[in-house]
């Protein structure tokens, strides 16, 4: 499915942001279909972790406009975004070895109800999220391992547990940083199936070099480069672009 079919979600206008002189993103105008996988691909330093960073408020825009769902959410503090229903996952995982997977989805549910700030009751009540923590691992396929530690998990078990605490702030757009990223080709085709399956009822938007994942999985190609946009469309048509190839892809890929 194409965003041209679907209502868009997500829609930036001229975004732009600057560092010191230098332009990382560049007047990006990039609407998200609501419902839809979209991937943003391009060469190291074409601009996609700052457009990232920029959707999710992590920084600020220099210029132009993030509208989500309608409302404009530009220069919003992440804290106030999450609410809303768009939440991201990191490149880097960071977890906390010694507890429990299930302790782990517990806390990322008491967040957002504001049990966290009052650590000391929190850990009284904390059983109230059991169900729901343990209904998110199960749609990581982590249940069976609900009471490890998080230590004993191998790299792409991290990274879906890591996307089962994304899935616990229930959000409507799930934004999610190379999650892929050092992967063996078992680890990734269980991470693509994967998420084939949390997509149903939300709207993904992704980075990821791995170009077998973008086809896999993506409804929707952007391609940066030197943080303007040098084409979107499907990833047949994207794949096929002559200015896409030359500056990306290589010829290997025509």
């Amino acid at each position: 499915m194409s965003t041209g079919s679907a209502p868009p979600i997500l829609e930036t206008k001229a975004l732009t942001r600057s560092f010191s002189g230098f332009t990382a993103v560049n007047s990006v105008d990039l609407t998200i279909g609501e419902g839809t996988v979209h991937a943003l691909v391009g060469p190291n330093g074409a601009g996609k972790t700052t457009l990232f960073n920029l959707l999710t408020g992590f920084l600020t825009p220099s210029s132009g406009t993030i509208h989500f769902q309608g409302r404009d959410i530009t220069g919003m503090d992440p804290e106030r975004i999450v609410p809303l229903g768009l939440a991201r996952s990191f490149q880097i995982t960071s977890l906390f070895e010694q507890m429990s997977l299930l302790e782990h989805l517990e806390l990322a549910l008491a967040s957002g109800t504001g049990l966290t700030r009052k650590f000391w009751k929190s850990v009284k009540v904390l059983g109230r999220f059991h169900d729901r923590g343990m209904q998110h691992l199960e749609e990581v396929g982590l249940a069976d391992r609900a009471n490890q530690a998080a230590g004993s998990l191998s790299y792409g078990q991290k990274r879906a547990l890591e996307l089962a605490l994304a899935l616990a702030l229930e959000p409507k757009l799930l934004l999610l940083d190379e999650p892929t990223a050092g992967m063996g080709l078992e680890d990734v085709d269980r991470t693509i199936e994967l998420i084939q399956r949390l997509r149903h009822g939300r709207t993904v938007v992704f980075v990821d070099h791995n170009m077998h994942v973008v086809g896999s999985l993506a409804d929707e190609v952007t391609v940066l480069q030197s943080g303007q946009i040098l084409a979107q469309g499907t990833y047949d048509a994207v794949r096929a672009d002559e200015r896409v190839i030359t500056a990306y892809l290589g010829e290997s890929h025509a």
